[in-house]
C-alpha cells in the first residue's frame, strides 16, 4: 500500500509536467471533448476494487492519459459559455494546487498554531474592496462552497432574525436570548412561541437556489413568492410587496436578484428602489437579502458605458446579508462563494457548535476573527481563501476592471452581432432593435434563431461544433440559447470571430439540410 520515494518522485513529476503545460498552453481551442475521448476515457475507467492496486505512477498515467482527455475545456476554455463558468486566473490555479500540498482544515481560528484564517480574512477584506463594501458595514464574512450554500447562509441568519424580533414582541427575553433562538428551540417552536403561522421569502424571478436553500431550510419551496411586476417581472411590485409583508402572523425575508440568470439583468436601478425595499423590511422587520452570485460584480465597473450595470448593483448596502460566487467572475477554481452579514452575531447564533471543547479555539483573539465553523455549514473546510488572496494580490483592482470590461465587451459585441442578424434574435423582446440594448447587457446573452425548427435544435447543434458550448434556457414558453461569458482570457475580437463563425456554420448547415429534405420530399 505504501509508496516508496522513487514512485512518489516520479507520480509528482508527471502531474507537475500535466500541470505546467496546462498553464502555459494556449487557450483551448475546444471547449468540448471528442465523443470518443468520452467514449474511452468511460471505457479506461477500473470497474471494480484491484485486489493489490496499480501503483501511483499507473494510476497517475491513467488520469492523465485516459480520464483527462474526456473532460470538457470548461475554465480552460475562454469560449465555454454554459451556465456562468469562470475560469480559474493562473495565480489562483497554482495557489489551489498548493491548497492540496498542504492540505489545511481552515475550521477553527489558530493564529499561533497557523495563518490560514488570517489568509482568508485578508481575502475577505480585499474582495471587499473589489467590491466598494465598507469593512464595518458587513462585519461578518466568510467563504463558502458557492452562492447556493451562501443562499443557505443568508435565509438561515435571516429565519433567525426575523423570528427573534417576532419574539421580543412577545416574550421578554430580549434579543439574542440563546433560548429564543431557531437553533436552539427549533423551528416549528419558535414560530409557536412568536405566534407566526407563515414564513414568506418575497421575490422577482429568483434563481433556483433559493427555492432549494428554502426547501432545506424548512421553509419550504412554496413560501418563495413572486412580487415582480406584470408587465416586468423582475421589478418589484412595490404595492404588492407591502402588502405581503404588512400580513399577520407572518414574518418575511425579502431578496433582491442582483443579476438574473437567463437575461442578466438586475431587480433595482439606481438608488430608490433599494432604499425602498430597506425602509419596508424596517417597517415589517424583514430581513432584505440579495442574491448577487455573478451580478455582485458590476460594482466593480466605473467606465460611463458600464453605467447602467452598475447601478444595477449600488446601494447593496443596505442589505442585511449578500452572497456571491467567486468560481465565477472572480475565476478562481471550484468551489468557491462568498457571504457577506451585516449581523455577525446572528450568523453566530444559527451556526454555532456548541458542546464542543475540542473545537474551542480558546480566548477570543485580539483580531477579533471567529472560527469559520461558529459563522458557516462545515466544520472541515478547504483552505479556499488561498486562491482568492493569491488572485488579488496578483492582479489587483486594476487586472479585475480590465477583464471585467473585457467579458462585457464580447458580451456587447455578440448582442450587436444578433440583433442586426436575419436570421437570430435578442431576448427578451423589448431589447430588439433598442438604442439602448447595448447598455443593458452585463456578461449574458440570452437569444434565439428566429425560425421555430431551428430554435429548438439550435443548442444541441451549437455544442456538437465543439467550438464553443452554450446552455439551453427556456424563455416566454420557448427553447432559447445563452451565452454567459466569464473567463479571464476573453479576448473581444478573437472570441467574437469564433462566435460568429460558429453561429454561420450552424446556419449555413442547417439551411443546406432543409433544402436537401425538400427536394427529396419533392422528388418523391
Amino acid at each position: 500500500m505504501e509508496s516508496t520515494a522513487d514512485e512518489l518522485t516520479q507520480a509528482q513529476l508527471l502531474v507537475q509536467l500535466h500541470t505546467a503545460s496546462t498553464l502555459s498552453s494556449s487557450p483551448a481551442d475546444r471547449a468540448l471533448p471528442l465523443s470518443e475521448s468520452i467514449a474511452t476515457a468511460s471505457r479506461s475507467l477500473v470497474s471494480g476494487l484491484p485486489p493489490t492496486g496499480r501503483g501511483l505512477e499507473n494510476t497517475v498515467s491513467h488520469l492523465i492519459e485516459a480520464i483527462i482527455p474526456g473532460l470538457n475545456a470548461s475554465s480552460l476554455s475562454p469560449n465555454y459559455y454554459g451556465f456562468v463558468t469562470g475560469g480559474a486566473t493562473p495565480a489562483a490555479r497554482l495557489a489551489d494546487t498548493l491548497v492540496t500540498l498542504h492540505d489545511q482544515n481552515v475550521a477553527v481560528h489558530l493564529p499561533k498554531e497557523t495563518v490560514a484564517t488570517v489568509v482568508e480574512e485578508q481575502a475577505l477584506l480585499m474582495l471587499l474592496d473589489l467590491l466598494h463594501f465598507d469593512h464595518a458595514t458587513f462585519k461578518g464574512r466568510t467563504l463558502t462552497t458557492g452562492a447556493t450554500s451562501s443562499n443557505i447562509l443568508g435565509l438561515a441568519c435571516g429565519r433567525e432574525w426575523i423570528l427573534q424580533r417576532k419574539l421580543t414582541k412577545t416574550t421578554m427575553n430580549g434579543v439574542g436570548n440563546r433560548k429564543d433562538s431557531v437553533g436552539e428551540l427549533g423551528l416549528l417552536a419558535s414560530c409557536r412561541r412568536a405566534g407566526i403561522n407563515s414564513l414568506q421569502i418575497l421575490t422577482t424571478m429568483p434563481h433556483s437556489s433559493l427555492r432549494k436553500a428554502a426547501g432545506v431550510l424548512g421553509m419550504g419551496r412554496a413560501s418563495v413568492i413572486d412580487v415582480g411586476l406584470i408587465e416586468n417581472p423582475l421589478v418589484f411590485d412595490m404595492q404588492k410587496l407591502e402588502k405581503l409583508l404588512s400580513c399577520d402572523k407572518t414574518a418575511s425575508i425579502v431578496v433582491v436578484s442582483c443579476g438574473e440568470v437567463n437575461t442578466g439583468d438586475f431587480a433595482t436601478q439606481s438608488w430608490y428602489p433599494m432604499q425602498r425595499l430597506r425602509s419596508l423590511c424596517d417597517k415589517y422587520d424583514a430581513w432584505l437579502h440579495v442574491d448577487g452570485a455573478f451580478g455582485i460584480f458590476a460594482r466593480a465597473l466605473t467606465g460611463r458605458e458600464y453605467k447602467h450595470v452598475a447601478s444595477g448593483a449600488q446601494d447593496l448596502d443596505f442589505a442585511d446579508s449578500i452572497t456571491g460566487d467567486a468560481h465565477k467572475l472572480l475565476n478562481v477554481p471550484y468551489d468557491c462563494g462568498f457571504f457577506f452579514c451585516a449581523h455577525s452575531e446572528v450568523a453566530m447564533q444559527v451556526f454555532q457548535n456548541p458542546n464542543a471543547a475540542y473545537l474551542n479555539a480558546g480566548p477570543a483573539e485580539a483580531d477579533n476573527i471567529p472560527s469559520p465553523l461558529n459563522i458557516g455549514i462545515e466544520n472541515s473546510r478547504r483552505f479556499r481563501g488561498l486562491p482568492v488572496y493569491a488572485t488579488l494580490v496578483a492582479y489587483g483592482r486594476a487586472g479585475y476592471v480590465d477583464m471585467l470590461e473585457r467579458q462585457v465587451r464580447l458580451a456587447r459585441a455578440v448582442a450587436s452581432y444578433i440583433d442586426r442578424h436575419n436570421d437570430f434574435e435578442i431576448l427578451p423582446e423589448h431589447l430588439q432593435g433598442s438604442s439602448t440594448m447595448i447598455e443593458h447587457i452585463f456578461i449574458i446573452v440570452l437569444f434565439r434563431a428566429k425560425d421555430d425548427i431551428l430554435n429548438r435544435e439550435l443548442v444541441s447543434r451549437i455544442n456538437a461544433t465543439s467550438r464553443m458550448y452554450v446552455s439551453g434556457t427556456q424563455w416566454s414558453g420557448s427553447p432559447a440559447s445563452r451565452i454567459a461569458v466569464a473567463n479571464w482570457q476573453v479576448d473581444p475580437r478573437r472570441d467574437l470571430a469564433i462566435v460568429e463563425a460558429v453561429l454561420e456554420g450552424v446556419l449555413a448547415v442547417w439551411k443546406k439540410e432543409t433544402l436537401e429534405a425538400l427536394e427529396t420530399k419533392h422528388s418523391a
